[in-house]
């Protein structure tokens, strides 16, 4: 067996390196005070891989229950427990989440709307007075003009 540091760990320095060097570049540090703060450093740093590990190992758990999450009038983001129209935008601006990501967290069902139902149908009535989403009338074609007469001079 060898002291020589595996790649973790000499990353792990290397890092621990660099944010003493920049704390200390920026603030008096006395230099009694300096293995202290390398070892402060160096034992956050390992601490970060076992954070990552009990968060993931957390249940998930909604801000409300799926159930009341639809109402007519609106969704309510199981994320923060928010009430919106559609939630498309906030999940992308606030949770960096695709509609699809976010029924896959959630375990949602693939038809389970982005947008609150009283909303869509408000949006599919306008679209229909508007007259969107039909195809045009067909328009007669105009019958050829009838030959016109030839005016002119008879030369015989």
């Amino acid at each position: 067996m060898t002291d020589e540091p595996t790649v973790a760990e000499q990353d792990l320095i290397e890092l621990t390196a660099d944010i003493v060097a920049a704390y200390v570049s920026n603030n008096p540090v006395p230099v009694s005070d300096l293995p202290g703060l390398i070892a402060d450093t160096h034992a956050a740093l390992c601490g970060l891989g076992s954070l990552t590990s009990t968060v993931a190992e957390e249940k998930l758990a909604p801000a409300v229950s799926i159930r009341k999450s639809v109402t007519p009038d609106f969704l309510v983001c199981l994320e923060d427990g928010k009430k919106f129209k559609s939630l498309k935008r906030h999940l992308a601006t606030h949770h960096n989440l695709t509609p699809d990501e976010y029924r896959q967290k959630w375990n949602l069902p693939s038809d389970y709307p982005m947008v609150a139902p009283s909303y869509s149908a408000a949006r599919s009535a306008l679209a229909k007075t508007m007259g969107l989403g039909r195809k045009p009338a067909s328009v007669k074609k105009a019958a050829k003009p009838a030959q016109r007469k030839k005016l002119g001079l008879k030369l015989s």
